[in-house]
């Protein structure tokens, strides 16, 4: 399949533990690629390089192609690598270096852009300067590249909101809202975040104060357009402006599900990082926690982290030098779903056979988790065993002349921090949409015509096996690399 794409990559990049299966698969199958240009943000280029080194060759995901290369591993880093120091949210890309410009404006004919700042509640100027103004950014460099025939932005299935039923693989189009509110217009987005940093600026507020200033404005910007949170609002805008602004570039928009650890390759297991289902597993493997919020009917949508790199990559040999938009749900709730049901069973399955074991050294016992299915059970629980101790204690630290005051601030924090928790994530625990992903099964017949093809760029989720995944792989790599 690679062999039609004997061509250059330019890799753009914040911190997305995607980068890394990218460019190991790259650098391991895929021989015709002249180069990439990976580019990551630091001070200075040798700074930018480190990084490379330290946060990308240095994982263990690398180990695979060390034991394949050997000490070649330096020479083909040189000549397939070139670190770019930049950073997407400017406008010309914070490239420095004129001569390395050149040359890739001469000689880029693929663009991936994962830059991305994932929290649900982000720093709105932070998510807009990335997520939306930093796609568009990108597509304007893309847009002076001589030889470009292909543009892949990778999103996120989760830029539908809160829908329910079957949610088809189509675009969203400049000002379209969620909720039908009218007005979104994304310079007036800017203008408004450009004005309130002003006023902050001016009457000298912390830097305390203008973080949840701007968190708590991207929040209610996302709500008025009907999105749940900052991060998949200012994704959906970047699909708006890639799409609007693009003119004739072929563009691939990559909506991949929860993404979670390797099935298969560079070897199974590997994660970094704790997104979403994984903070759960994290939680209750530790002992921290007693009950799972959530409907038991619905579908977690899940896909292995290799899969999603495999989609990236058939898509791009498909649609190189056509001039369209195709967008590809990259998941797994319409044709191997994962009920949530699913999730304590195996957990509890996995912790009681293969206990954790803490920094004291001891193992850690956990019990059956308390199933939570609506907000009003979650809502009692709290105050059952949360915030009636919490009354207790503001009462004896009266009594004790505010010895305790430490202490009850503290508690009074963690709990302010688990109803904001749930805030954000509740439209997820009882998420009842399933994602349509007719494009991208057709990409299975279109390219991968032989065995070994199909071998190497696996995607299909209907063979995965969510118990034996589960208890095999994902959570022995979870407690392996992150907790």
């Amino acid at each position: 399949m690679m062999s039609k794409q004997d061509c250059v990559y330019l890799r753009i990049q914040y911190k997305m533990r995607l980068i890394f299966i990218f460019v190991e698969k790259i650098l391991r199958v895929a021989p015709n690629v002249k180069k990439l240009y990976l580019l990551l943000r630091a001070s200075t280029d040798k700074s930018a390089t480190q990084r490379f080194k330290d946060e990308i060759l240095g994982k263990d995901l690398y180990r695979v192609l060390k034991e394949k290369y050997g000490p070649n591993l330096n020479q083909l880093k040189s000549e397939k690598v070139t670190v770019v120091n930049g950073d997407v949210s400017l406008e010309d890309l914070g490239l420095q270096d004129t001569d390395l410009e050149h040359e890739m404006i001469h000689q880029v004919d693929a663009i991936v852009n994962l830059a991305a700042t994932t929290k649900f509640d982000e720093r709105y100027d932070i998510a807009l300067g990335i997520n939306t103004l930093g796609v568009l950014n990108v597509l304007n460099f893309a847009k002076r590249c001589a030889k470009i025939n292909i543009f892949v932005q990778v999103s996120t299935a989760y830029v539908c909101g809160e829908k329910s039923g079957l949610i088809m693989e189509t675009p969203y189009r400049m000002g379209e809202t969620l909720n039908g509110t009218t007005g979104l217009d994304i310079n007036h987005e800017k203008k408004l975040v450009e004005e309130k940093l002003d006023q902050l600026r001016v009457t000298e507020a912390s830097p305390e104060t203008i973080t949840q200033t701007m968190k708590d404005m991207g929040l209610t910007r996302a709500r008025t357009y009907g999105w749940p949170n900052t991060y998949v609002f200012t994704k959906a805008m970047g699909e708006m402006i890639v799409g609007a602004k693009r003119g004739n570039l072929p563009l691939v928009l990559i909506r991949p599900t929860i993404i979670t650890s390797t099935i298969k390759e560079p070897f199974p297991g590997w994660t970094e990082g704790i997104r979403t289902i994984d903070s759960l597993g994290v939680g209750y493997g530790k002992g921290r926690l007693t009950c799972f919020l959530g409907d038991l009917n619905a579908v977690s949508d899940v896909m292995p982290a290799d899969m999603v790199v495999n989609s990236m990559l058939v898509s791009m040999a498909v649609q190189a030098g056509k001039q369209k938009e195709t967008i590809y749900h990259v998941g797994s709730s319409l044709r191997n779903p994962l009920k949530n049901k699913k999730l304590p069973e195996i957990a509890y399955h996995c912790f009681t056979t293969r206990p954790w074991t803490n920094k004291e050294g001891k193992l850690v016992r956990v019990r059956n988790i308390e199933i939570l299915s609506s907000m009003a059970s979650f809502h009692r629980y709290m105050a059952i065993h949360y915030l009636i101790p919490l009354k207790g204690l503001a009462l004896l630290n009266i009594v004790l002349c505010k010895l305790l005051d430490k202490s009850l601030k503290d508690f009074h924090r963690k709990i302010n921090f688990a109803f904001r928790l749930v805030e954000l994530y509740q439209p997820y625990l009882f998420f009842n949409g399933v994602f349509d992903d007719t494009n991208t099964e057709k990409l299975q017949g279109i390219v991968l015509k032989t065995e070994a093809e199909t071998e190497m760029f696996y995607f299909d989720p209907t063979v995965i096996n969510w118990d034996d995944y589960f208890v095999d792989i994902h959570v022995p790599g979870l407690v392996k690399y992150v907790f």
